[in-house]
């Protein structure tokens, strides 16, 4: 059901075992919702809604969005399976562990260096042909290694197997993306860096976020924003860790409908925001004022407040130009379903149009919320340039 709508998935996977009404009430949502959305009358929910209808049908929200998807490969070796079979590797049962071809601490670093590179270009085809011997090589290493190496060769499996999850994540694949988290949460704490391994806890509460476990990602954030909480001065990177936690920890709350927690949360990060003075990039995450103003814009939107999160943009410093171009791109996405939301149907496009561009194609035909809001504009437009983009992302029109 790939191609479907969100009201067909719904309609299909409810059968004759759940009626409307019923539905409606297990996942505490509005039967008019379910109504409409399964007459097509509505092409989407709010991300707390659709959460909840996930759950009360027993399927993960990629089933509900039509979200996992694979790249097919004549190589046998790359690709989702072939990820996923490298993560649940028997090779310890079968002693062959040290039959890999272990790698070099600096060989290690710029192979990470390289996939984290290609994740945030959104060149997600290069990494399902990486990641699977990447993930190999790197636990190879780790496991070969000895002495002072023991430490930065188990982060750098640490930040391999963080990339692997992220990936995992984008192509809807959840449950091997936790794997991969879990193990490099698990590498990071053989290592020596505290900040990385806060850093990793905080990519576990955006993986149970992804999942609709929108308290435990809030708790998860926020008692890793403890560990790592500044006392007098540190350096920029210590309060970039510690201001993306509590970020994250005030993304949540808003997911979870906590809408007054997650602005205060957001105020006290832009409090370490204005402390740094700029935008960083620290740990493969980006903290600072821009990133402040795009995860109030994603609060305010969560919380159905189209037209605050409107005026949060306008604050953006610089035009966005301190976030990476597939972040400056999701925060355009943002920004369209705003729009969208407030009528603004031209204005949404035009902002779409320039998150394809920014982010990349590749990076578009990956993005929920980029098809949703096509979907969503599709019932009102049906102008050449929206159907074009339409086909290019997979959105039927």
């Amino acid at each position: 059901m790939k191609d479907a709508s969100i009201g067909e998935r719904i309609r299909e996977l409810r059968g004759s075992t759940l009626s409307q009404r019923r539905l409606a009430e297990r996942a505490e949502v509005s039967v008019d919702l379910i109504r409409k959305l399964e007459q097509g009358s509505r092409t989407g929910a709010s991300i707390a809604s659709l959460h909840k209808i996930a759950r009360a049908l027993d399927v993960d929200i990629a089933d509900l969005l039509g979200k996992r998807h694979g790249l097919p490969s004549p190589d046998p070796d790359a690709g989702v399976v072939a990820i996923r079979r490298a993560l649940t590797t028997v090779d310890d049962l079968l002693d062959s562990v040290a039959g890999q071809e272990p790698v070099s601490l600096l060989e290690a670093t710029r192979a990470v260096e390289y996939a984290w590179g290609a994740y945030w270009s959104g060149r997600y085809g290069v990494l399902a042909s990486i990641l699977p011997s990447g993930i190999a090589q790197l636990r190879a290493a780790a496991h070969a290694a000895q002495s002072q190496d023991i430490a930065p060769v188990n982060e750098q499996l640490a930040r391999m197997m963080w990339v692997t999850g992220c990936t995992l994540v984008h192509f809807g694949q959840t449950d091997p993306a936790f794997i991969a988290i879990r193990e490099a949460l698990q590498a990071a704490e053989r290592g020596n860096d505290p900040l990385l391994a806060a850093t990793l806890r905080g990519s576990v509460g955006w993986q149970l976020l992804v999942q609709g476990r929108f308290e435990e990602a809030r708790g998860v954030a926020l008692k890793a924003a403890a560990t790592v909480e500044p006392a007098g001065d540190v350096p920029p990177a210590h309060l970039s860790v510690y201001g993306a936690l509590l970020l994250q920890g005030a993304t949540a709350a808003g997911r979870n409908q906590h809408t007054g927690e997650a602005i205060s949360l957001a105020r006290e990060a832009r409090e370490t925001a204005t402390r740094l003075g700029r935008d960083r990039k620290d740990y493969e995450t980006d903290f600072g004022p821009s990133q402040v103003v795009m995860q109030t814009v994603d609060i305010n939107i969560s919380a159905e407040k189209y037209s605050e999160a409107i005026q949060v943009a306008k604050t953006m410093p610089n035009h966005g130009a301190g976030l990476k171009p597939v972040a400056q791109a999701r925060h355009l996405v943002d920004q369209a379903q705003a729009l969208a939301r407030t009528g603004q149907h031209q204005k949404a496009l035009d902002m779409l149009l320039t998150a394809e561009r920014v982010g990349g194609s590749e990076w578009a035909k990956y993005q929920t919320l980029l098809r949703t809001v096509i979907a969503e504009l599709l019932d009102h437009d049906r102008r050449t340039s929206l159907r074009d983009l339409a086909q290019r992302v997979g959105v039927n029109s």
